[in-house]
C-alpha cells in the first residue's frame, strides 16, 4: 500500500496535523503540500488536509480534490469555528462532493487558532461571521487532544 497526505495550511494548524498523520502511518508514504501540486495516481490512499474559508475549503484544496479519482479517502479539515457546527459540517460536506468518485472512508475536524489579521478583518465585517464568535475557543488548536483524538479515529478505520 502507498499512501499520499496532502495539505494545505495557511497557519500551520493543518501540516501539524498532517504531520500527526504521516507519523502514523505504516506503510510507503509521501506527506506534500497542496502547493506542490501532487499526483495522486500512483498512491492507494490518499489523505486531504484544508483549511475552511467562508464554510468551504481553500481555493487550493478545491482545485486538488477532484483530481483523486476513485481512490479511497480521507478528509480533515482545521477551522476557527466549533467542531460541531454547520461551518464545519458544510465544509466537509463540500469536500466530499469534490472529492467525488472518491471512496470517503473518513473524515475529522477540528478548530484551529485563526491569525489575528484575519480576526480583525473578519472582525469589521457586516454581518460578522458565525465562526467568528467561536474563534475564541479554538485559541491554541489544534492541540495534543486534538491530535490524539485524530490519530486514535484513523487508527480506527484499519488503513495503511
Amino acid at each position: 500500500m502507498k499512501a499520499l497526505v496532502v495539505y494545505s495550511s495557511k497557519t500551520g494548524n493543518t501540516r501539524k496535523l498532517a504531520e500527526a498523520l504521516f507519523g502514523a502511518l505504516q506503510c510507503e508514504k509521501d506527506l506534500l503540500s497542496v502547493s506542490d501540486n501532487p499526483d495522486p495516481s500512483g498512491y492507494d490512499f490518499v489523505a486531504v488536509g484544508f483549511w475552511l474559508r467562508g464554510g468551504l475549503p481553500d481555493t487550493a484544496s478545491q482545485d486538488f480534490l477532484p483530481k483523486i479519482g476513485e481512490k479511497e479517502v480521507f478528509l480533515f479539515a482545521t477551522h476557527g469555528a466549533a467542531r460541531d457546527s454547520d461551518h464545519a459540517r458544510n465544509g466537509l460536506n463540500k469536500a466530499k462532493e469534490l472529492a467525488s468518485p472518491a471512496r470517503i472512508c473518513g473524515v475529522f475536524s477540528c478548530p484551529g487558532q485563526v491569525a489575528e489579521e484575519v480576526l480583525e478583518k473578519a472582525g469589521k465585517r457586516d454581518p460578522k461571521p458565525v465562526w467568528l464568535a467561536d474563534a475564541p475557543a479554538a485559541k491554541g488548536h489544534p492541540d495534543a487532544e486534538d491530535i490524539r483524538q485524530f490519530i486514535h479515529l484513523f487508527n480506527d478505520l484499519n488503513l495503511p
